[in-house]
């Protein structure tokens, strides 16, 4: 296992056409809320072959964006997997350069915003097995500022550094074994120009 970067900045074309793939993202980000897995049992998550699964993590250790993990079991013939960094980040000043790159990068793009669009959904669609306290604590808002863009960089990483806090508390309370009341949140916020 190596020391884990923040986040992955991806720059280059390939990596970005192998994390882009339906059933990857689905993967790496299944993956990313174990912290290891097997392929098995991803391929549960996931609902798909284990066979097919694996081959897939193999692409996404091709490109450098999961790694081999320590077994956590005694099992040899389990094969575990781990995120390499925390995270990742695509910027779009990585893939103007190229019509083929911005074009996969909007690609990209689009697919990441249907998983997350799903991920909400599906999260409406179960609102009412929540507990009342999560159905309230959950947050849905829009703002509509008007900014540089230098402002709204500024605000991005602002965003990033406040979940970022909010990520380590929670490592280090469930390093110390405070895992009661924990569930896995997801915090997905868009920040874009726009003309009305």
């Amino acid at each position: 296992m190596t020391d884990k970067e923040r986040d992955r900045r991806i720059s280059d074309l390939g990596t970005l056409k192998a994390l882009a793939h339906p059933l990857r993202i689905k993967v790496y980000r299944g993956l990313t809320v174990a912290r290891a897995a097997t392929a098995s049992q991803l391929a549960e998550q996931v609902d798909e072959a284990v066979s097919l699964v694996s081959y897939h993590l193999r692409k996404l250790a091709e490109y450098g964006l999961i790694e081999e993990a320590e077994p956590r079991s005694t099992d040899s013939r389990e094969r575990w997997w781990q995120p390499a960094s925390d995270g990742v980040r695509i910027r779009d000043e990585d893939f103007r350069d190229a019509p083929e790159k911005a074009a996969a990068h909007t690609a990209a793009s689009r697919l990441f915003l249907e998983q997350r669009n799903e991920m909400y959904r599906r999260y409406l669609d179960e609102r009412a097995h929540w507990s009342p306290e999560w159905s309230s604590a959950a947050e849905s808002a829009e703002s509509i500022l008007r900014l540089t863009a230098d402002e709204l960089a500024a605000l991005g990483e602002d965003m990033l550094a406040l979940v970022r806090r909010y990520e380590e508390r929670a490592r280090a309370a469930e390093a110390a074994g405070g895992t009661e009341g924990r569930e896995n949140v997801a915090v997905h916020w868009y920040t874009f120009p726009f003309r009305p």
